[in-house]
């Protein structure tokens, strides 16, 4: 694994900014339900091409897999994984009335953004969508699966060396000022 490379980078610098476990927990709420919110008007509008039905939810999904792949292979797969369910959801709700659905992405989209940003008032930690709105929207979804291996005990090598480049970037903060 390249410590230098750009998967550490934006592991560092996401990780950063989500030590405290009540910001980690209620991202990992957050995230799923922001998803939801999103794909759910997304599921409205699709088409049928040899009895397979896409909507753009779907393709939503296959442009971030493909970002993804970019970054690791294993995390996309497993990213691709998760939000085909998150979007079979998605689907199921999004065929109810508009009135119910609509108010289903609403309720999802704002209190996944609000559970957020309450996990970070608690870490007293600033969020990457204030400064960084479009980056923090791409690399969220990225960062759940991340999340998920590290509560499971998989790839530790790699979430050592994202502690360690923490480390060694908060020793050399202090000096700069």
């Amino acid at each position: 694994m390249n410590p230098d490379g750009r998967l550490m980078e934006m592991l560092t610098g996401y990780a950063a900014s989500h030590q405290h476990p009540f910001n980690v927990f209620v991202h990992m709420i957050g995230i799923p339900t922001i998803m939801l919110g999103v794909l759910i008007p997304l599921t409205w509008a699709g088409i049928e091409i040899g009895g397979i039905s896409l909507n753009l939810a779907h393709l939503v999904i296959l442009g971030l897999f493909s970002f993804y792949l970019t970054l690791d292979a294993i995390f996309a797969i497993s990213f691709l994984v998760f939000a085909l369910l998150v979007a079979q959801l998605a689907g199921f709700i999004g065929v109810q009335p508009l009135a119910v659905s609509g108010a289903i992405a609403a309720v999802a989209f704002v209190g996944g953004y609000t559970a957020q940003f309450a996990g970070h008032a608690v870490e007293k930690s600033m969020p990457v969508l204030v400064k960084h709105p479009i980056h923090a929207n791409l690399a969220a979804p990225f960062f759940q699966i991340v999340e998920m291996f590290k509560i499971f005990g998989l790839r530790n090598e790699l979430f050592d060396a994202v502690q360690a480049q923490i480390q060694t970037h908060s020793r050399r903060e202090p000096e700069a000022n």
